[in-house]
């Protein structure tokens, strides 16, 4: 498997970020291993919040709620899924697969990090593949706040009778530039500084750093016949078992997303009775238009559902 590495000096002085970097190693499910990048922030004896982002960003998606969250108390961690941020690249679109970066996440976050009494955060594909973890390890989670994400299964008709969605997977697979800050800034309700939008280019310095943000959208299972189909239904056998404090916080212009939540509050136990909220003013990426509003949200669901 052959990998690029974004230099550092690309992530100098991004604006309103200034996190220290944090690395692992993990296996490539080959032969060899991969960098994997990872914010984490406040007292390491505290209890962490696990933010994952999804496609194309990376965490730098989270500038705006880790200092809300650490000023709580809590110790925040935020992981680059692999072929985004920090963390390495494959370079084939081949190298990639919906299993293998839950793999990869699972060995990050479970098996080298060892993370226990999680309080998890998920949106868009940070959902997908952090929802498989949650299922193939229960016991590590004491909390599920999940916003603008899903756990589809394949169907005649599901995402692929999403407009939205089937315009978007189209356009990753056909546009000759992935412009990574621009699909961010649409994304967003209210439109980002060039600055920011500098940001969440400057993990891809050319088109052969974004096979893991080109090939992203063909992973949604939309057919009884995809790969992942099976693996997300046993995930929702868990998902529907599971009794923990589950909340949907939602915004209230997604098109690729909206009404998703219904399935979580309907099927998850752990979802019963509690304050299912839309966050109002906010795109895709609510991170980007409601960041604060979204953390203190997580940070009063933590406080309301004490272990």
């Amino acid at each position: 498997m052959k990998t690029l590495r974004t230099p550092d000096e690309r992530f100098a002085n991004l604006a309103g970020y200034d996190f220290a970097p944090n690395y692992a190693e993990i296996s490539d499910g080959q032969q060899g291993t991969l960098r994997v990048h990872y914010i984490d922030e406040g007292p390491r004896d505290a209890n962490p919040v696990l933010l994952m982002h999804g496609e194309p960003s990376w965490c730098y998606l989270y500038r705006k709620m880790i200092p809300i969250l650490v000023a709580a108390g809590h110790r925040v961690i935020a992981p680059d899924l692999v072929g985004f941020g920090r963390s390495d690249k494959p370079t084939e679109q081949t190298d990639y697969s919906y299993a293998r970066h839950v793999a990869w996440m699972h060995e990050l976050l479970i098996d080298k990090l060892r993370l226990t009494h999680i309080t998890f955060f998920g949106q868009d594909w940070g959902g997908l593949i952090g929802l498989r973890i949650v299922a193939a390890a229960p016991e590590r989670f004491d909390r599920v706040v999940i916003g603008n994400t899903g756990l589809p299964v394949g169907k005649k008709v599901d995402f692929s009778a999403n407009d939205a969605f089937m315009q978007w997977r189209n356009f990753s697979q056909t546009t000759p530039v992935f412009e990574v800050g621009k699909i961010v800034n649409m994304g967003s309700l209210s439109a980002l500084s060039p600055e920011e939008i500098a940001a969440y280019d400057a993990p891809f310095p050319d088109e052969t750093f974004k096979s893991a943000a080109r090939i992203f959208p063909t992973f949604v299972p939309v057919t009884i016949d995809d790969p992942s189909n099976k693996d997300n239904e046993i995930a929702w056998g868990v998902l529907r078992k599971f009794e923990r404090p589950f909340l949907c916080a939602f915004s209230d212009t997604d098109p690729v997303t909206a009404g998703a939540e219904k399935q979580f509050i309907r099927e998850v136990p752990g979802a019963a009775g509690k304050p299912h909220t839309t966050i109002v003013g906010a795109g895709h990426f609510l991170q980007e238009n409601q960041g604060p509003q979204l953390a203190n949200i997580i940070v009063e669901f933590i406080a309301a559902n004490p272990l």
